[in-house]
């Protein structure tokens, strides 16, 4: 294991005792009914119809447990590390592409790196919920929120620490439902919905 993994698990293992906990708002993102998915979502269920079939999952918190968050936070610092972040109209030339990245990509390539490796380490899917947001700036981002018994966890590309969502300073906006993978729900009381997201370099 590379010297930065294990300084990544020394320092989740000592996260897990402190902020986890430390939020300072609600742990749990309620859920306001349907929403529409993005388009870039959509788009990318097309040619990857694999990743968004409905196996009939429940909708179910996993544990978190102390070598869960540990294998949360090496993934989460992994990923950040090797994917430079590039927009996709740098990359691909048009305003919004969802795709595994193996070099480069944007906030949504991120996190689909990132749900793929933890679901090959043997995490629930339906845990792995695919977010939209509204960052400090109002502008679209996207993150992978994982739903545990202990709250909402969010893996973002812009920062290796895992935070409890109401702490990340981000207006949540929708996403993936726990029990079918091509359905979203809506994570705030209609007034955003409408926002779209292309998230660009970030």
């Amino acid at each position: 294991m590379k010297r930065w993994l294990v300084l990544a698990a020394l320092a989740a293992t000592s996260v897990l005792s402190t902020s986890t906990f430390a939020a300072t708002g609600p742990t749990f993102a309620p859920e306001f009914g349907k929403s529409l998915p993005p388009v870039g979502f959509v788009k990318f269920c097309v040619t990857n119809p694999g990743e968004c079939k409905n196996v009939g999952r429940r909708a179910q918190r996993m544990e978190l447990t102390a070598e869960a968050w540990k294998t949360l936070f090496t993934v989460n610092a992994g990923v950040n590390k090797n994917i430079a972040p590039v927009s996709d109209a740098d990359l691909y030339g048009v305003p919004e592409f969802w795709t595994y990245p193996t070099t480069a990509g944007d906030c949504e390539d991120y996190l689909l790196l990132k749900k793929r490796d933890l679901e090959k380490l043997g995490f629930d899917s339906g845990a792995l919920l695919i977010t939209v947001v509204l960052d400090e700036k109002n502008e679209g981002h996207a993150v992978l929120t994982v739903a545990t018994d202990r709250g909402d966890f969010v893996l973002d590309n812009r920062r290796n620490d895992i935070l409890v969502w109401a702490n990340t300073g981000y207006t949540f906006l929708k996403r993936q439902s726990q029990q079918d993978p091509r359905a979203w729900v809506a994570l705030t009381d209609g007034s955003h919905r409408s926002v779209k997201v292309t998230a660009g370099s970030n």
